[in-house]
């Protein structure tokens, strides 16, 4: 509103009075839909919470010396993991939480134990 009360006059662009109602109006509804659009966004809870991540099970996406991206609950992640080399399909285990970073560690499953013993 301020470039058309402003700015345009200072070009010798006049806008009828009509003219400015219409684009009020257009600006009104035009933030009621954006407002309808994106308020369920804001009521959505959240898919992955930290808390409840911890020995959650994932996938090795991409791995690149000890850290790489994992994918678990199907949001992705960049994870760390000192010691241990991942192929990419590689399932994973998450053990904690460093930053914004997940430390993960090999899936061992109940297979692999048996065979360990």
């Amino acid at each position: 509103m301020a470039a058309v009360l402003w700015l345009l006059p200072q070009f010798n662009i006049k806008v009828p009075l009509w003219g400015l109602a219409v684009l009020m109006i257009a600006l009104a509804v035009h933030s009621y839909i954006m407002y309808r659009v994106g308020r369920p966004t804001f009521l959505l809870k959240p898919k992955v919470a930290f808390e409840n991540i911890i020995g959650v099970e994932g996938k090795v996406m991409r791995w690149q010396g000890t850290t790489g991206y994992v994918k678990v609950q199907g949001v992705l992640w960049k994870a760390i993991c000192s010691g241990q080399r991942f192929n990419p399909g590689d399932d994973i285990v998450v053990v904690g939480i460093e930053r914004l970073r997940l430390v993960v560690a090999p899936k061992t499953g109940p297979s692999d134990q048996k065979t360990a013993a």
